[in-house]
């Protein structure tokens, strides 16, 4: 070891705020202002469990602790102090925390750390939920039993650029009598039934409450999608107030890939399956991307069991019917699916993940870049993705019966807000919302997500 070297055992604490770029974007002044308010009560609290502050740059906070339980009862202070402070601001300001704790060896040269061992307790912050703490195998051994929080297995996660997989856990409060950290604690429910033509369709229930199914678009996986930092947020917040029933469509995610149809039809069907699988009656229907046109297609066959309609980021006509540039367009996409979907090397994918979320993160862009590989087969992409193309259920808009609610982003980069217009202007009695940002599906924390939920909320107590 170099003079002056020290090689210790510590417990490492990495924050950072989740969506911080996109606060500072849309208001830099209050930004600031409000995170360095949060930092002269959260600061001290490391101090007074006994850890010592090695970095604060940024939004980022950086501590060591001699204790591993100590670094996880501080986060737990710092997610409850947050709690606190973000109940009297509104939603689309709040800040929250991202945690990552982990227990490993470290290298001090005069004032820097150095170390896999703070290099996954960042990593480890990077993929937590927002207001959540996400902690290693080595903290969780060292915690568990001892603090106030459970724990939930997560399994082991490849984190980027570690070498080898981390096992990963996240802090869930035991007690049932105080307020959780985050959406952590809503469990999920997998089951599977058959399509008609013997297809084996997964399905998951999560929540309760008042039902509310979502029609199944590309590129789900029930699994990764409940944890993905790209997906999560929605769902989670869907199930908080609803019993959620989602489902992967044929060709997709858990359910069978080997199909032999993939078509509009075949996907109304699926969806027909799962609702009668689940034993609804009469429910809210969400649909997003071109779920919206299964949605449409579902809701004019099953018109007493659909009791509204929400339709987020869709289309009722296909890109490739939209015009021959279109056309072209997608046809030079779907054979650039069918080369290097399935390659260990992201290029041809991150193509798609431009398109989908061109404003989010890099970590959330490598988890979108790793869902496209998780969720299907590249003949299956190609196959979804042109089927999706050749949708066309104009005729059907004028017969829809149920209220409805059309969303949809004003800059989306894979789908043009007029394509949303334009099938809101065909369904009698459409309310249309347009909604702040460029992503296709909006990420957390961004303006979008807090007003998607709140329509939602209003149009369903209407």
């Amino acid at each position: 070891m170099k003079e002056g070297q020290l090689r210790k055992l510590v417990a490492v604490l990495a924050a950072d705020i989740a969506g911080y770029s996109i606060l500072m974007g849309s208001d830099e002044v209050r930004t600031v202002r409000d995170l360095k308010g949060h930092q002269a009560v959260l600061l001290p609290l490391i101090g007074e469990y006994g850890g010592h502050i090695i970095d604060t740059a940024g939004d980022g906070i950086l501590a060591e602790f001699a204790s591993a339980v100590a670094a996880v009862e501080c986060a737990i202070a710092i997610q409850e102090k947050m709690l606190e402070r973000n109940a009297t601001i509104e939603p689309e300001r709040r800040m929250l925390f991202r945690i990552g704790i982990n227990v490993g060896d470290v290298i001090y040269d005069e004032s820097r750390i150095y170390g896999d061992g703070i290099n996954i307790a960042a990593r480890l912050e990077s993929i937590a939920d927002p207001g959540g703490i996400f902690i290693s195998r080595q903290a969780f051994d060292q915690v568990d039993g001892k603090v106030a929080f459970g724990f939930r297995k997560l399994g082991l996660k490849n984190l980027k650029n570690i070498s080898k997989p981390v096992d990963v856990f996240a802090a869930d409060r035991a007690s049932d009598t105080t307020p959780s950290v985050g959406p952590l604690r809503i469990p999920q429910e997998i089951r599977y039934c058959r399509a008609p033509d013997g297809v084996r369709l997964a399905y998951a229930i999560a929540g309760s409450g008042q039902p509310l199914v979502k029609a199944a678009n590309w590129m789900n996986h029930l699994e990764y999608d409940w944890e993905s930092p790209v997906w999560r947020h929605v769902f989670r917040g869907l199930a908080n107030n609803h019993t959620l029933i989602r489902y992967d469509a044929r060709g997709n995610g858990l359910s069978d890939w080997d199909v032999d149809k993939i078509s509009l039809d075949a996907w109304v069907t699926d969806l027909e399956t799962v609702v009668d699988a689940a034993g609804l009656e009469r429910f809210p229907l969400l649909g997003i991307s071109q779920g919206c046109a299964v949605s449409i297609a579902y809701a004019v066959r099953h018109p007493q069991k659909v009791s509204h309609l929400i339709l987020y980021g869709g289309f009722a006509l296909g890109g490739k019917k939209r015009s021959t540039a279109e056309r072209d367009k997608r046809n030079a996409m779907m054979t650039l699916i069918r080369l290097g979907w399935g390659a260990d090397n992201a290029a041809f994918r991150q193509m798609f993940t431009g398109l989908f979320i061109p404003r989010g993160t890099p970590e959330q862009a490598d988890y979108f870049n790793e869902l496209q590989r998780r969720t299907t087969s590249p003949e299956c992409a190609a196959r979804f993705f042109d089927a999706a193309g050749d949708i066309d259920v104009t005729d059907l808009l004028a017969r829809v019966a149920a209220p409805t609610l059309v969303m949809h982003v004003r800059e989306d980069a894979l789908c043009p807000i007029e394509a949303g217009r334009q099938m809101a202007a065909g369904i009698p009695g459409a309310r249309f919302v347009g909604l702040p940002g460029q992503n296709h599906l909006f990420l957390e924390n961004e303006p979008a997500s807090g007003r998607f939920f709140e329509e939602i909320a209003i149009f369903l107590s209407g």
